[in-house]
C-alpha cells in the first residue's frame, strides 16, 4: 500500500497565509531580480511549482502580461482557492491556479493544456518547495520535460539552514532551529536540499547559469518598530514554535524562553538574528 501523503509541514491556516504574504514582500525583490536574469518577458508561459496562496504567481503574471500565461500549482485546496479568487479580483485572467502535486506535475490538466498547445513552458519557479519533499528529484525530472529547450528554471531554497542563530547565541533558539530541521527530515524533507539540486539539474538536461546566495540579518529597534526582516523571523517562530511543542520536539519551557528572547531582540538594535541563507539557482534547459 502506498504511503499516505503528509500535509504541508507548516499548515495552511490563516496564520500561515499571513506569514507567507509577509515573506513574499520581504523576499520578492530577490525573486524578481532572478526572474529578470532568467529573461522573463511578455508573452511567455511560466509555471509556479508549489505556489502556495499565489503571491509570487501574481508578480509573474505581471511580468508575462496578458499576452502570456502563468500556471500556479499547489496541493492545498485552501491556497488554490485564495490564489484563484485573488487572480480574478486583480484582473489576471491569464493566471491559472490549479490544485496539483509537485511530484506529479504532468498529471495536472492545466499543465497538460500548455504542453499540448506548444513547445512547453518558457520558465518555472520553485521557492521553498524542494526542501519539504521526500523525492525532490522527481520535480526536476518533470521540469526537464515541461520546460522547452532554452527555457529556464529559477530555484530558491535552503542549504545550511541550521546556521540560523541569534547573536549573541541563545540556547532556546538554537534548540528550536535544530528541532525544526529534525521535523522536516522526519517528514522526508531536507533543509540542506540545495547541496544536491545542481547534480539533479545536470541529470535532467539543465546547465546552471547562476548559483548564488542571499544572506540577511534581522535587527530590532528601541525607538519604534523593528526592521521588517525581524517581523518575518518573529512571525515564523510565533507560528511554528507551538507546533514543535505539540510534536514533542521542543519543551514548553524552551518555547516560553524563545518567545521572551524574541521580544527582547525586537526591542534592542544591538542584538540581531542571522537568518537562514537562501540559495539561488538559474538553470537553462539544453
Amino acid at each position: 500500500m502506498a504511503e499516505a501523503k503528509r500535509p504541508y509541514v507548516l499548515g495552511t491556516g490563516d496564520d500561515e497565509m499571513a506569514r507567507l504574504g509577509l515573506q513574499h514582500q520581504l523576499w520578492g525583490d530577490a525573486a524578481r531580480a532572478a526572474w529578470r536574469a532568467a529573461r522573463i518577458g511578455p508573452g511567455q508561459q511560466w509555471l509556479d511549482v508549489g505556489a502556495g496562496p499565489g503571491y509570487a504567481a501574481f508578480d509573474l503574471a505581471q511580468f508575462v502580461t496578458g499576452s502570456g500565461r502563468v500556471v500556479a500549482v499547489d496541493e492545498s485546496a485552501e491556497f488554490i482557492e485564495f490564489a484563484a479568487s485573488q487572480a480574478a479580483a486583480r484582473g489576471l485572467a491569464h493566471l491559472t491556479a490549479a490544485r496539483g502535486d509537485a511530484l506529479a506535475l504532468e498529471d495536472s490538466p492545466a499543465i497538460r493544456s500548455v504542453m499540448e498547445a506548444g513547445p512547453g513552458f518558457d520558465g518555472a519557479y520553485i521557492r521553498w518547495v524542494l526542501c519539504f519533499l521526500r523525492e525532490p528529484e522527481r520535480v526536476i525530472a518533470s521540469l526537464g520535460k515541461l520546460v522547452r529547450p532554452g527555457g529556464r528554471v529559477v530555484i530558491h531554497d535552503y542549504f545550511n539552514y541550521t546556521s540560523m542563530t541569534m547573536a549573541p547565541r541563545r540556547p532556546a533558539f538554537d534548540r528550536a532551529v535544530a528541532a525544526t530541521a529534525a521535523s522536516w527530515r522526519e517528514r522526508g524533507g531536507d533543509p540542506d536540499v540545495m547541496a544536491h539540486v545542481p547534480a539533479m539539474l545536470a541529470a535532467h538536461g539543465f546547465s546552471i547559469e547562476h548559483l548564488g546566495t542571499h544572506s540577511r540579518l534581522a535587527r530590532g529597534s528601541r525607538s519604534g518598530p523593528p526592521e521588517s526582516m525581524m517581523h518575518w523571523m518573529a512571525s515564523w517562530w510565533r507560528t511554528y514554535t507551538p507546533k514543535l511543542v505539540a510534536m514533542g520536539k521542543l519543551s514548553q519551557a524552551d518555547c516560553e524562553q524563545l518567545m521572551a528572547d524574541i521580544a527582547r531582540y525586537e526591542q534592542d538594535p544591538d542584538l540581531f538574528v542571522v537568518c537562514p541563507p537562501v540559495f539561488e539557482i538559474i538553470a537553462r534547459r539544453a
